[in-house]
């Protein structure tokens, strides 16, 4: 282990971005990212998939994720570096694996703004028939672009009133809830959401677990952010554990109070739109269409904006390191932000929205991929790191966590569907030889196999 607290000089980079982050201001982008009211668009298929034990399920996803975040952390103190993933793999086992690493990111990343984006653009259409769906998608993007390019702590503060938001509207939604739940609406408060040992058995934890997991993606974008941060390495692995939890515990109780609403998860007619059929059911049309509006800016503009600051991360620190084309780090000389890099995301967004605006489904598959594949590796580097190269005997955080970390995803990653799989191959042999290209082109990046 490293006793002094490295810096970025250490790494031999300068410091180029604009450090103005705060624990705080992390944890709240990492809850933006997560979007606290994420289940109020996804809630039919998960309390299907979780025979209406919903709450449960939450519960099992964030303990799953936690030994993942928990392994972020690590690598983060040990690097304070832009780029999450890629910077970890290229120092904690060489540069070959963390290339790799950062090219699988990118599959999630890339696409993420532009999944979210989509499915924003969709929800509007059903409010506003009346206008071409690909309108709502441009508007996203160049407000969420021009936002990212102003500069980080302009989307700080952006995040802070769009987490306002959210949990306002969530806390409404909690108020009629409760209401209606102590008058008569549902069966009352029963422990069925937790726990129902009819329903309960081995094969329901581990689908659970597959599709609570994928609900968690995204507070690993914190690490991105590790050059903008104030307060030490340490920072970035607290704001990881502190937003994971909490935005846990507002999944959990979301989805308890919606469950006792309807319990009956089999008579939703249409899954899709479940959990505002709850909302109907407690607060009439007002809390119907509230919680609709909600879900399609949280998820259009706030976490889009999230994603979008990531991966423009993620691109400016490979870039920086001449693995990809050296203008992707061009940093803005006024907002000190990576705008060429964030100008990138904007047009591939645009360009893969509309390749896959009614095609949702293999968009969220090649999200998927992508992410799972950068935690395995995560965990691999913490080994790798600490263990083996730094002959660390703290075996709890070093060792026995990432490979509790690495089966967890492991599974999830088996079960994904064979679409995701195949998109996921294919991305990582294209990966590979792009490398081998760069490698034999490129001396300046000292590529080691």
């Amino acid at each position: 282990m490293e006793k002094k607290e490295k810096s970025l000089a250490d790494f031999g980079y300068k410091q180029e971005l604009e450090r103005t982050l705060t624990l705080k201001d992390l944890i709240i982008y990492g809850l933006i990212f997560m979007v606290p009211i994420a289940p109020f668009g996804i809630y039919g298929s998960v309390v299907d998939s979780s025979k209406g034990m919903i709450a449960l399920t939450y519960i099992i996803g964030m303990i799953a994720m936690f030994f993942t975040a928990l392994s972020y952390g690590q690598m983060a103190q040990a690097f304070p570096i832009a780029g999450s993933v890629y910077a970890y793999a290229q120092r904690g086992i060489n540069k070959t694996i963390g290339f790799l690493a950062g090219w699988m990111i990118i599959l999630d990343y890339i696409f993420v703004p532009s999944l979210l984006y989509v499915i924003s653009a969709n929800s509007i259409k059903s409010l506003i028939p009346g206008v071409p769906t690909w309108i709502w998608l441009v508007l996203f993007i160049c407000v969420n672009t021009l936002i990212n390019v102003r500069g980080i702590e302009i989307t700080a503060k952006t995040n802070i009133i769009f987490l306002v938001g959210e949990l306002t509207v969530l806390a409404i939604f909690l108020i009629f809830g409760f209401w209606g739940l102590a008058h008569g609406v549902g069966n009352g408060f029963t422990i069925k959401p937790l726990y129902n040992s009819s329903q309960f058995n081995l094969n329901f934890v581990f689908t659970a677990v597959s599709v609570a997991v994928l609900s968690f993606l995204g507070f690993d974008a914190i690490s991105t952010l590790a050059e903008e941060t104030k307060g030490g390495n340490k920072t970035v692995g607290k704001a990881i554990l502190w937003a994971l939890v909490i935005v846990g515990i507002l999944f959990v109780v979301q989805t308890y109070v919606a469950a006792l609403i309807i319990p009956d998860y089999t008579s939703f007619k249409d899954l899709d739109v479940a959990f505002y059929d709850i909302a109907l059911k407690v607060g009439g049309p007002f809390l119907q269409y509230l919680t609709t509006i909600a879900t399609i800016l949280a998820w259009g503009f706030a976490n889009a904006l999230a994603a979008q600051a990531a991966i423009s991360r993620i691109l400016f620190g490979m870039s920086r390191d001449s693995t990809l084309p050296k203008v992707l780090s061009k940093v803005h000389p006024k907002y000190k932000t990576p705008y060429i890099s964030t100008y990138l995301v904007g047009v591939i967004s645009l360009i893969v929205g509309l390749a896959f605006m009614n095609n949702v489904g293999v968009l969220s598959s090649i999200v998927n991929c992508g992410a799972l594949t950068a935690f395995l590796v995560i965990h691999v580097s913490v080994i790798n790191h600490y263990v083996i190269k730094n002959h660390s005997h703290h075996y709890w955080s070093h060792l026995i966590v990432p490979i509790i970390g690495f089966i967890i995803i492991a599974f999830v990653m088996y079960n994904l569907d064979i679409l995701a799989k195949e998109i996921g191959i294919t991305w990582l042999v294209i990966g590979i030889i792009y490398y081998t290209i760069l490698r034999k082109t490129q001396r300046k990046t000292e590529l080691d196999m």
